[in-house]
């Protein structure tokens, strides 16, 4: 006989009885001891108040500073039997979310731990925009496996092989959502992908998840399993990074044309000056990329770049699909402030390219610094400003600064240097983010990260800004901080037109959560991957600063 315990099997049955009685056995010891394992833990799930939804990424610290830090779903699984039977105090930080204070302003609560228990704690959220779940990396629900939750994606640990991945680029192509990521760690070695990795998940219309639970990626990968480079650029050294990811008009042999997809690419020693750049083409059949174009390294703006949105001639935001030639790419970071005809044959000319400028005429094809820090505002007979589109370098935040400086231009005609709502002494300087239309407050949302100079903010590039204008080009005026990481980055933002709700009302966004630029240890498994977050745009504190939608 086989045995398992009390369970036998006579050898006279056949295999295939034998196999279903040890597949049995299995399962019924698998689930018994993963019940067993469940009564060994205390559960302690950390929730938001006004939503009744697990925050992830909260730190609950013991008296003698041992951290545990909650999973995607808000939960911890202890597994501790040494406490089982104690009173333990937990200190709980998370950014943007407070926990009440004791009578010694203590900001933490005290657990009666044991196995097979559960504890409840409640957050209240400062900030307006309300953290959801990391989208990369591994074990994004391993507290709520170990306690027995079912993991609302498919792939809740390593997806891609990927541990860890910088920056997104979204674009819908083909009616599908494809994603690209900047450098992208594996768990076997310190170096990872640096030529860009890349994934395919269904629109949530078309069959794919709400927003609110996740993203199911299909991840392109190589033999082993890990995210494989989706560039392919002939020469092997140095780090490939895409940007300005879009669907272009391409024109065809009958005449009826069809959506391309194209992105700007950039070869690079790590951070440093680019080596080589220019545009890169989608092939369908070899699903990556491949250059189309070489651009000169003097030319730092006539290239498709950053997040394109898509305008009408009449300046009105434009359906994503089919492209059309009559439609407009612009884009900058974050102001867009670039533009392009929305086909093929445009994006690859750089004769092209025009930029939204109020810069006295330039006649050198690539300006210096110098020249370009000297530039005077251009005005007309009445002393006003002429802004206007022109085949010449936009107008940045620099140089409204400077002009402002020396006198040359007023606060009130500063179209790129929003004003802190809350505080309009302080001008908000955008580092990077995307713009794009709402439906709900009919205007150009901005969301984006400040690049903070001084110590009255507290993160360097991790402070998250929401502004609005009523042309792509604003003026934005003000600006309104949603998410706070202190200590931390949260570099490149990214708003998801793709996943807005109830009608433009409810908006996603992600960014790089890391601690690269700043002296503040890592937080372990989140570091250097991707945040979800959610805003709603009908807030009080939206409202109070932009009136009403």
């Amino acid at each position: 006989c086989l045995m398992f315990d009390r369970i036998r099997v006579p050898l006279r049955l056949t295999v295939k009885h034998a196999v279903i009685a040890l597949i049995l056995t299995v399962t019924i010891f698998g689930r018994n001891s993963a019940a067993a394992d469940r009564a060994d833990l205390c559960e302690i799930h950390v929730i938001d108040e006004s939503t009744q939804r697990g925050v992830p990424m909260v730190s609950l610290t013991t008296v003698d500073d041992v951290t545990y830090i909650t999973d995607n779903a808000g939960r911890v699984a202890l597994a501790e039997p040494e406490l089982w039977g104690q009173t333990v105090f937990f200190r709980v930080s998370s950014p943007g979310y407070e926990c009440t204070k004791d009578g010694f302003g203590f900001e933490g609560v005290r657990l009666d731990l044991n196995g097979g228990t559960k504890h409840e704690i409640r957050l209240k959220r400062i900030q307006l925009a309300e953290r959801l779940y990391r989208i990369t990396g591994r074990d994004l629900y391993s507290a709520s496996s170990r306690l027995g939750y079912p993991s609302p994606i498919t792939t809740p640990s390593m997806a891609g092989g990927v541990l860890g991945q910088d920056s997104v680029q979204p674009v819908v192509y083909q009616k599908k959502l494809y994603w690209f990521w900047g450098d992208t760690n594996r768990l076997s070695y310190p170096l990872g992908l640096f030529r860009t990795a890349g994934a395919v998940s269904s629109l949530p219309s078309d069959g794919g998840l709400s927003p609110e639970h996740g993203i199911n990626f299909n991840y392109f990968t190589g033999n082993d399993g890990f995210a494989q480079a989706m560039v392919d650029v002939s020469n092997p050294e140095g780090v490939v990074w895409i940007h300005g990811v879009c669907a272009a008009h391409e024109k065809t042999e009958d005449g009826r044309g069809r959506d391309q997809m194209l992105a700007q690419y950039s070869r690079r020693k790590g951070l440093a000056e680019p080596v080589e750049q220019g545009i890169v083409k989608w092939n369908d059949e070899r699903e990556l990329f491949e250059v189309a174009s070489t651009v000169d390294l003097r030319d730092t703006w006539r290239m498709i770049s950053d997040h394109p949105i898509v305008v009408e001639s009449d300046g009105r935001a434009a359906s994503l699909a089919p492209a059309s030639p009559d439609q407009w790419l612009m884009f900058g970071n974050p102001f867009p402030v670039t533009r392009v005809r929305r086909d093929v044959d445009s994006i690859l000319n750089r004769a092209n390219y025009e930029a939204w400028t109020c810069r006295e005429e330039l006649t050198d094809e690539f300006p210096s610094e110098e020249q370009l820090e000297k530039s005077k505002p251009l005005r007309d007979a009445n002393g006003k400003l002429i802004w206007r589109w022109a085949k010449q370098p936009p107008v940045t935040q620099k140089d409204e600064q400077r002009w402002l400086k020396a006198g040359l231009i007023q606060r009130e005609e500063a179209r790129l240097l929003p004003h802190d709502a809350e505080n309009p002494e302080r001008v908000v300087l955008m580092h990077s983010g995307t713009v794009h239309w709402n439906a709900f407050r009919n205007r150009w949302v901005m969301i984006a990260i400040e690049q903070a100079w001084d110590k009255s903010s507290p993160s360097f590039l991790g402070e998250v800004f929401y502004s609005e204008a009523d042309s792509p080009q604003g003026p934005f005026t003000k600006a309104i901080r949603i998410a706070t990481h202190p200590g931390q980055s949260f570099y490149n933002p990214c708003h998801h037109p793709f996943f807005d709700q109830d009608g433009g009302r409810t908006i996603y966004f992600e960014g790089t959560y890391c601690n690269t630029f700043t002296q503040s240890p890592a937080t372990p498994r989140y570091n250097y991957n991707q945040l979800m977050y959610r805003l709603q745009l009908d807030s009080d504190r939206i409202t109070s600063a932009f009136g009403p939608h």
